[in-house]
């Protein structure tokens, strides 16, 4: 691949809109240049839609008799794409493809795809096909069960081998000039006053593109004052920190066995964290030969340090359930549909919004009746014993009282489910999904040990529960509650939940729910932590844990007001977070010029009291993703993909499900395909409307498989 200096020229550049169309007029002089910035998964994702569209409208053409696509001036390519990264293409930074093996990703192998056509899953079933593996990475694709979770370097490996295909699609397709990689780093784009852009590399090289996209992903971030004032005062009296980080980026060894280290944070980091100081430094988890949650137990090296991990529920994420599908096949919500929130919000007959709904008031209602209906059908299955009339006769009541009209609130129907089980179920409590995020509410220890010993017993719980999958009523109720998520997801990003409700509520109470409870680690992973913890080598101090420096002594120090016991102090202190996804805060240079010059803006949100404030994205304008300039006037074809659309779609995922629609668990790819709908368009390539115009679109052109 070219990674060459980019051109000056501007002879011919783009083509005439009103000669777009496949074989209904000729090329313009120079194709249309494209610059991809990122090729991680969202960048790879991008151009993959834009060659497949390509290939598409060729073989389109040609099956109607007409010439194909960019067969005009002796088949002079219709568009060029250069992509610029500094690390391979493909897996880009976070999937490199050397990283440690101990990494997992957080969704089994049936579930992430970068592509509609070839999924991680096609990758592992056939092999890796013709994918150049190494012995490593070919072991562990033939040892990698469908539901298991597989190393993320292998998930890396499996983006390398969908560039290397994109890249022969391309190269097959005449159309398509590239794409042409850029092993540096973009730091500046600036418009040209003839049109187009000016993409800077750090190396002084000049892309000059008729367009632009911006696939960035995980970017550095600027620390928060505390942060930067605890990392400077630690450097200076011999004590460690570590700030918000990329996993793959740290160097574990640092660490020193047998000394305590603090750790804020239990999500996905922490366990990278975890596994990388106990596994990686020797030890081993070996079989009880017990049920689930004893199922494993440590043996350590005695390189270890001991890790005291802190959260604001003072407990990490619950298991992930063990299943085969993403949401459960038990799984059925027959209270909170699209249509129904649709129909809520006033939608017009051509699916204009004349209004928007409220997330607590139109969404969460109909959620809680089908979590709550999930939860006592498997409770129903798992403990018949419970309802002294027989399950069949509560269930029946229970759809009665949930099948109330949706305008009638929670206080109203759950008082009536409650009363039900006084009567029908008087030993079952009336489950209500919030509190699993509170697991210590009312709970408080008078001493460390009670507490730790309470940890214990919450982390056997949960894996057991996991195990057993549809089977345990929590684990059910999480399905529905995570099958919700996906349909509100849509929901916020198509504008019909109210802005002010997606900032207060959505985002304010209902995201760190679900993610908590919805978007843990593998089952794996809590076994491993709950033997860890009975080693005595991780230690989970108390709810609402509060960290300090002493700025004499050089010793950080954690203590939770709801565990009576002594602070405890540590020289070394981890803070288990990725950088911060905010683009106000960012460290980037691409983005901060973006930003300063005003080519582009954060989103704004509303707070609860009204206040519009920088929102944690930027700013876009239409399904292919333009971005908004400072002025407001909206910067064509210049477009934004992935962690930077934060602000217009809540949860912005790593990775597309596999199989699964455009409105669905489809969206990052969804942007793609209108982008590359959008672009090729311009090129005077004619192609499908785009995946994500129409709820029964099928993804168009691909041909890689």
């Amino acid at each position: 691949m070219d990674t060459g200096q980019g051109t000056t020229a501007r002879e011919g550049w783009g083509a005439d809109p009103a000669l777009a169309g496949v074989g209904t007029a000729a090329p313009a002089a120079a194709p249309r240049r494209v610059v991809v910035i990122g090729a991680g998964p969202r960048g790879t994702s991008a151009v993959e839609r834009i060659v497949s569209r390509a290939a598409a409208a060729e073989r389109s053409a040609r099956a109607e008799g007409g010439p194909a696509a960019g067969a005009g001036l002796g088949g002079a390519p219709r568009v060029r794409i250069d992509v610029v990264d500094p690390h391979e293409p493909g897996p880009g930074h976070v999937w490199a493809t050397d990283q440690s093996r101990l990494f997992l990703m957080n969704t089994p192998s049936f579930y992430p795809t970068a592509s509609p056509g070839f999924s991680f899953e096609d990758f592992r079933a056939a092999g890796g096909g013709e994918a150049e593996l190494s012995e490593e990475e070919a072991a562990e694709l033939e040892a990698l069960g469908r539901n298991e979770f597989p190393p993320r370097a292998l998930y890396g490996a499996y983006l390398r081998e969908l560039w290397r295909r994109v890249v022969a699609l391309a190269a097959a397709t005449p159309s398509v000039d590239g794409p042409h990689h850029h092993a540096r780093s973009a730091v500046a784009v600036d418009p040209e006053v003839t049109g187009g852009y000016r993409v800077v590399l750090d190396d002084g090289t000049v892309l000059h593109a008729d367009e632009v996209v911006l696939a960035l992903g995980h970017v550095p971030a600027r620390l928060s004052p505390e942060q930067e004032a605890v990392g400077r005062a630690s450097a200076g009296l011999g004590a460690g920190y570590l700030p918000p980080h990329v996993p793959a980026d740290v160097d574990h060894s640092v660490f020193p066995a047998g000394e305590a280290v603090l750790v804020r944070g239990m999500g996905l980091n922490f366990f990278d964290l975890m596994i990388a100081l106990s596994v990686g430094r020797g030890g081993r988890f070996e079989s009880t030969g017990e049920p689930a949650g004893r199922a494993l137990r440590y043996v350590p090296s005695g390189e270890e340090p001991v890790l005291v991990a802190g959260a604001r529920r003072g407990a990490p994420y619950r298991a992930k359930s063990v299943g085969d599908s993403f949401v459960p096949h038990g799984v059925n919500l027959r209270h909170l549909s699209y249509e129904r929130v649709v129909a809520a919000a006033g939608h017009g007959v051509a699916g204009r919004v004349r209004g928007t709904v409220d997330f607590d008031r139109h969404v969460w209602p109909l959620l809680q009746r089908d979590v709550v209906e999930h939860y006592y059908r498997a409770l129903a299955q798992a403990e018949p014993h419970l309802f002294g009339g027989g399950p069949d006769g509560f269930l029946e009541e229970l759809a009665q009282i949930l099948d109330a009209p949706a305008d009638i609130g929670d206080e109203v129907w759950t008082i009536r489910v409650r009363d039900l089980l006084r009567e029908a179920a008087p030993e079952a409590e009336f489950f209500d999904i919030r509190s699993l995020a509170r697991p210590f509410a009312g709970v408080g220890h008078t001493s460390a040990e009670g507490h730790a010993q309470a940890v214990i017993e919450l982390l056997e719980a949960d894996a057991a529960g996991a195990a057993r999958g549809e089977a345990d009523p929590e684990h059910l109720a999480i399905g529905a509650l995570h099958a919700g998520r996906l349909l509100a997801k849509r929901l916020v990003a198509e504008g019909i939940v109210d802005e002010r409700s997606v900032a207060v509520q959505v985002r304010g109470w209902f995201e760190p729910l679900v993610e908590g409870l919805a978007s843990g680690p593998p089952l794996e992973r809590i076994e491993q932590l709950a033997a860890l913890a009975r080693a005595g080598l991780v230690k989970i101090v108390g709810p609402e844990p509060a960290y300090d420096f002493d700025d004499e002594r050089g010793v950080f120090a954690v203590s939770s007001p709801w565990v009576q016991a002594p602070p405890i102090e540590a020289r070394w202190m981890v803070e288990a977070m990725m950088p911060a996804n905010r683009v106000a805060v960012t460290d980037s240079a691409l983005l901060r010029g973006t930003l300063a010059s005003g080519l582009g803006r954060p989103r704004r949100r509303v707070t609860a009291d009204g206040e519009e404030v920088p929102g944690s994205g930027l700013d876009v304008s239409g399904a292919d993703r333009r971005l908004v300039g400072a002025d407001g006037s909206v910067r064509e074809n210049l477009h934004v993909l992935g962690l930077q659309l934060s602000s217009v779609q809540w949860g912005t995922a790593i990775a597309a499900e596999a199989g699964a629609g455009p409105h669905a668990g489809g969206l990052s790819l969804a942007d793609a395909d209108a982008v590359a709908a959008s672009i090729l368009t311009r090129a005077g390539i004619e192609t499908p409307p785009a995946a994500g115009e129409a709820p029964d679109a099928a993804w168009p052109g691909w041909v890689l498989a």
